[in-house]
Formats: structure tokens, C-alpha cells, sequence
């Protein structure tokens, strides 16, 4: 532990000498550069404290995001000016090594002063987006419009419209109210079915409940189905005993029935129209371990026709790939989240990228795999970074054909 604490200690001292670097290039007064250290060090000795006072199962979130935020506002964009800092000094220094230059003709004050100039301004960019995405961008929700076929559809469903919303983290909101015009969002877009697809609060039941008035105002006229995502069960807290852990599930589920919710472990439901049905089958959390893995599919599948329209509901995009899409009943269109899009990232029409893409190939939007669809929503809420830049909130409207 110690010695892993003098290597951050020294990556850091590294990364406050570049900056430093950049500050006195611009500037020789002595004050700002003064204040600018006993910021910086203040900022380091509330970081180091939050860290060292980190346990997992922490219940406090408002204390984990504001040591998340305190990091990406004011740490993290410092990188940009010791990477142009750095490219500045690869350059001389391969001057020196090539003999192409004497040290005192290698020097250019002034691309020293642009390139601080530059960095310092793409830091502080970073960090506005930053703040911009805790102050506004968690409540940006977005409609986003799928029209998807569903092999084997009945002709009564043509049209049918189903909206997905996912991963809600309760837990990150300390106002319900704000929340309002997402759910206004949602009864504007008049669905026949609403879908949750997991991970309704951070960590335990009781941060579901004050939001238990606003989603009860979601309506469907064929109803509101859900299933249960990791965070769900509770496994990231230190419980008393393993009853008050089930406990904690068990009224999660009632809360969830309360808000007009019929939550789905390893079942399916029918919605029927003009004599025609179509599926609904919900399982319970299936990831890569050591996420839980108690989905199972095939007791969701029981009794349902195998050339049945079915749509599942699985937190995981994981559960799609290692079962669902080799599994031997088709099941034509899965709905997940779990990803959130990382809450950071570029979410263009043509251009998609974000970091969480590197763990999960399949983290945003359509796709299809063996004749099968999977479809992964960028999550209603937030976790970790109280706040989302780039990839926003989504409300998720299906239209089956």
C-alpha cells in the first residue's frame, strides 16, 4: 500500500511540474503562481483524504461523486498541457540527440508560450464540459426513434410503440423533480408499452422510494414491465445478514410494483391484440463475471411458441452475445443497457466513439448478430460522474414493423 502510494504520489508531483512549467511561461507574478500551488495542493489533500476514506459499500453517493467530479474538473485536464508540453520537449530533445541544435539555439520561448496557452485552454474546455454535464447534461433527455422488424410480427402490431428506458441510479438524484420532464417526455410520446430494462437504483431499495410518485405518472395502455440489473440486488453493500439483503430486493420489488411496474425474473407476459400476441419475456441479470449471472432463458421461454414475436428484456448486452443469439429458440429483438455510453463520448449521427466501447463492442444503439437484434440504451440516469457529456440520457421509442 505504501509503496503504491509513493508511486501516485510521485506521478503526480510529475504532473504538477509540467503544469507549473506551462503557468511560468505565462506569467512571472509571483502571487498568481503562489495560489496557483496552494490550489493545487488543497485539491490534492481533499483528493487523497476522500480516497483514503473510500470503503466499498459506501452508502454515502454524494460523497463518491463529489470525489469522481473532483478529479474530471480539476485533475484529469491537466493532461492535455503535459502532452503538448511533452511533444515540445521530445522535439528539443531530439534536436540535442540529432546535434541538429547547441541548447541555447533550441529553445523557442514562444511556441512554449502557444503551446501552454493551448494546453491550459483545452484543459479548462474539458473541465467546463465537465461542469456543464453535472449542471445540465444528466437532464438532457433525448428521444431517440427505432423503427425495428420483428420477424413473425402479427399484423395487429404493425405500428405497435414501445418505449425502453434503462438504468435510472436513482440514488444519483437528490431532487425527483427535475426528473419531471423526462417522464412528461415519456407520456408525450403516447406508448402502448413501457420497458425497463435494470438497474433501478445505486444500491439499496429505500433510494427508490421518493421517486415512487413521479414514475407511477408513466402511462401505457398495455402496461409497464421491468427487470432487475446488478445494481438491483444490493451487492455493493455490507449487509447485516443475508436476510436483510434479500429483504432490501424484496422491497425494491414492491416499490417497483407501487410505481405500476410488473418486474420479470426468468418469465414472460403476453400482450394480446385483435387475437394476435406477442411476447414479453424478462430475465434477471446475466453479465460477464463477476457480474451476477442468474438470467436464464430458457425458464423465460417456457410455454412461449417457438415462432412466437418475442422481445426480451436483459440488462447485459453480454447475455445477447454468449447466449441469446446462439440460443436454439429465436428470440428476434433484445433489449439492454448496463453501458450508460460511459456517460462520456462522441454520439454523432455518423461518428460514435466512447471509452466504454473497449470493454463493450456493443454499448449504443442497433445491431444485429445471426439474424437476431440487440438493442443497448444509453441509460435514463447517471452513476459514478453525477453528470454525462456527449452521450446523453435516452428515452428509446420503438416502432415494430
Amino acid at each position: 500500500m505504501q509503496k503504491t502510494f509513493l508511486i501516485i504520489t510521485a506521478m503526480f508531483l510529475f504532473l504538477e511540474i509540467y503544469i507549473y512549467q506551462a503557468i511560468r511561461t505565462l506569467t512571472d507574478n509571483f502571487w498568481i503562481k503562489l495560489s496557483y500551488w496552494i490550489l493545487s495542493l488543497s485539491i490534492y489533500a481533499v483528493f487523497a483524504y476522500e480516497i483514503s476514506h473510500f470503503q466499498r459499500g459506501d452508502k454515502d453517493t454524494a460523497r463518491v461523486q463529489f470525489t469522481i467530479s473532483l478529479f474530471l474538473v480539476l485533475i484529469l485536464p491537466k493532461i492535455f498541457v503535459i502532452l503538448l508540453l511533452l511533444v515540445d520537449d521530445i522535439f528539443r530533445a531530439g534536436g540535442y540527440v540529432a546535434g541538429y541544435f547547441k541548447p541555447a539555439d533550441n529553445y523557442f520561448p514562444e511556441r512554449r508560450k502557444f503551446l501552454s496557452l493551448v494546453g491550459l485552454g483545452l484543459g479548462g474546455l474539458l473541465s467546463g464540459l465537465f461542469i456543464d454535464g453535472i449542471s445540465f447534461g444528466k437532464y438532457r433527455h433525448t428521444v431517440r426513434r427505432v423503427k425495428v422488424k420483428i420477424k413473425n410480427l402479427p399484423k395487429s402490431f404493425k405500428g405497435y410503440k414501445i418505449i425502453q428506458i434503462s438504468d435510472v441510479h436513482s440514488g444519483s438524484f437528490a431532487n425527483p423533480k427535475k426528473l419531471t420532464h423526462a417522464i412528461e417526455l415519456i407520456n408525450q410520446q403516447k406508448p402502448d408499452l413501457v420497458l425497463f430494462t435494470g438497474d433501478l437504483v445505486n444500491d439499496v431499495c429505500e433510494e427508490f422510494k421518493p421517486f415512487i410518485p413521479l414514475f407511477s405518472n408513466i402511462n401505457a395502455k398495455d402496461g409497464k414491465f421491468s427487470v432487475l440489473g446488478n445494481h438491483d440486488y444490493g451487492d455493493y453493500v455490507k449487509w447485516e445478514s443475508p436476510q436483510a439483503k434479500i429483504d432490501n430486493l424484496d422491497k425494491l420489488i414492491n416499490y417497483q410494483n407501487r410505481a405500476g411496474f410488473e418486474v420479470l425474473r426468468n418469465e414472460n407476459r403476453i400482450i394480446e391484440k385483435d387475437g394476435e400476441k406477442l411476447y414479453i419475456l424478462g430475465v434477471e441479470n446475466w453479465g460477464i463475471k463477476p457480474f451476477p449471472q442468474f438470467g436464464d432463458l430458457d425458464e423465460a421461454l417456457r410455454d412461449v411458441p417457438i415462432d412466437a414475436a418475442k422481445i426480451l428484456m436483459s440488462h447485459d448486452p453480454t447475455h445477447f452475445d454468449y447466449v441469446v443469439k446462439k440460443h436454439a429458440t429465436e428470440v428476434q429483438l433484445t433489449l439492454s443497457g448496463h453501458t450508460h455510453g460511459m456517460q462520456f463520448g462522441l454520439d454523432l449521427k455518423n461518428v460514435k466513439w466512447s471509452p466504454v466501447q473497449y470493454k463493450y463492442p456493443k454499448w449504443a444503439d442497433l445491431y444485429e448478430s445471426e439474424g437476431r437484434q440487440l438493442y443497448v440504451n444509453r441509460g435514463f440516469g447517471v452513476l459514478g460522474y453525477p453528470g454525462r457529456v456527449g452521450v446523453l440520457p435516452e428515452i428509446t421509442v420503438f416502432e415494430l414493423a
